[in-house]
């Protein structure tokens, strides 16, 4: 039989025990955390960490997007891992939504006796949740963003003293998830104010270019028309007035449709800058409907294109099935989008291979939807990996050339979600691309 001071004693060393391995877990926390900017990363480890000291066996950290008005399951610990990743409940459903809501912890010994507990979502899985402790992500404004779940510990129940661990993990991971939040959106901002620069910059540059052309056509105008009047003159020498004119026809013939070129080349390359920054700030400017003919849409951006593809050695060509109606869109975001697929596609194309811009109409997908118009960049050149293909028209989208941002991808596929449509993308390795756009001829109606 011990003594009183002994269990005294006892009972201070357990306690001192559990001061150890609370330190210990904040200092693995700490570790591990601080050198992780990347939030996917950190919410990775943060969750690794997590169940390795709280001893068990499965968890998952939710988090809020508000884009979306939804938690979804960033990352998850687990037999049933890869089923459950990316899964997307509602902020006030399940456990997870009741801690989320409320702000406070949440301790189940027995989730089957909850009320709040998603049984769906494990009988689809097929996997069995026990115990669980759920635990809110917070600011520093002190509001959840997020929530960390443990599920199934090894042995027993969750005690308070797991808890308090598991408290003090979650209080870890918030601040780190927060801070690599702050660092990106401060790198975005470095980022955006660098493009806003470079767009001034390209802006001045391609001012005289525009005055220039502008000149040269007043400018010739002026002087054919005083060339003509000056051949009608000529009496005695018809024949050195034919001469002549037949000498300047060619000029003149060519020289307005090559001003326009510069022009329209120029108006492009400001508009693109103007794409480019908003696609790295997430941005799409809302769409201006109007009657358009596409198909005049597509031969500009081709007449621009075709010395682009000359010089690459790659043949371009515009095709149509059928009669193409008017289409009620953004014209100057369709043509955003053309420009964008055609230009790289004759990039990924070697001398010989070609691309060709088609436009058809296809029927709607629902009685209450309006018909389609279809535009498809296919080309016939080294074809897209599939890991790339994955990310195409995502933000994790990236550029297989040299420099590249992989941002004209993600142009394009503003501008179909503006206009309500799809993408779809096939590709073969050696033998094409074809990247279709489907886009409603009518926008949808607003509620």
């Amino acid at each position: 039989m011990t003594s009183p001071g002994e269990d005294h004693t006892a009972q201070l060393a357990a306690t001192v025990r559990e001061l150890e391995r609370q330190l210990a877990a904040a200092h693995t926390i700490a570790v591990g955390l601080s050198s992780i900017t990347d939030v996917e990363e950190l919410v990775q480890q943060a969750l690794d960490i997590s169940l390795e000291i709280a001893d068990a066996e499965a968890g998952s950290v939710l988090l809020y997007d508000p884009d979306i008005g939804k938690l979804c399951f960033e990352y998850v610990v687990g037999e049933k891992a890869d089923e459950l990743m990316g899964t997307e409940i509602e902020p006030d459903q399940g456990i997870a939504g009741l801690v989320f809501q409320t702000g406070e912890t949440h301790i189940s010994e027995d989730v089957t006796a909850e009320q709040a507990h998603l049984r769906d979502i494990g009988e689809k899985l097929g996997y069995a949740t026990q115990n669980m402790v759920a635990v809110p992500l917070k600011s520093s404004a002190g509001k959840p963003f997020g929530v960390i779940e443990v599920l199934n510990k090894r042995l027993g129940h969750f005690n308070e003293n797991d808890v308090n661990l598991i408290d003090i993990m979650a209080a870890q991971i918030a601040v780190a998830i927060e801070n690599a939040r702050l660092q990106e959106e401060a790198r975005l901002a470095e980022v955006v104010k660098y493009i806003g620069n470079i767009s001034h910059d390209v802006k001045n540059m391609i001012t005289p270019v525009r005055t220039g052309a502008e000149t040269l056509q007043i400018i010739a105008d002026e002087d054919y028309a005083q060339l003509d009047e000056t051949l009608a003159d000529l009496k005695g020498t018809p024949q050195m007035a034919v001469s002549v004119r037949q000498a300047m026809d060619g000029l003149r013939g060519i020289y307005p449709e090559l001003i326009d070129m510069i022009l329209e080349g120029t108006e492009v390359v400001q508009q693109r800058m103007a794409e480019i920054s908003a696609a790295v700030k997430g941005i799409v400017a809302e769409p201006h409907f109007e009657p358009t003919d596409v198909v005049a849409v597509g031969e500009r951006v081709m007449n621009l294109l075709r010395s682009h593809a000359e010089s690459k050695q790659v043949a371009v060509g515009l095709q149509m099935a059928g009669e193409i109606p008017e289409a009620t869109v953004d014209a100057r975001q369709i043509y955003n989008a053309m420009y964008n697929l055609i230009y790289n596609a004759i990039d990924a194309c070697d001398p010989g291979d070609s691309v060709a811009l088609r436009l058809a109409t296809a029927p709607a997908d629902a009685p209450d939807q309006p018909a389609q118009i279809v535009i498809e960049c296919a080309d016939t050149g080294s074809g897209i990996p599939d890991d790339i293909r994955e990310k195409l028209f995502t933000e994790d989208a990236v550029s297989t050339k040299p420099m590249g941002t992989g941002l004209g991808t993600r142009i394009v596929a503003n501008v179909v979600e503006a206009h309500h449509g799809t993408i779809e993308v096939e590709s073969e390795i050696d033998v094409g691309t074809t990247i279709r756009l489907r886009i409603p001829v009518q926008p949808p109606e607003k509620p």
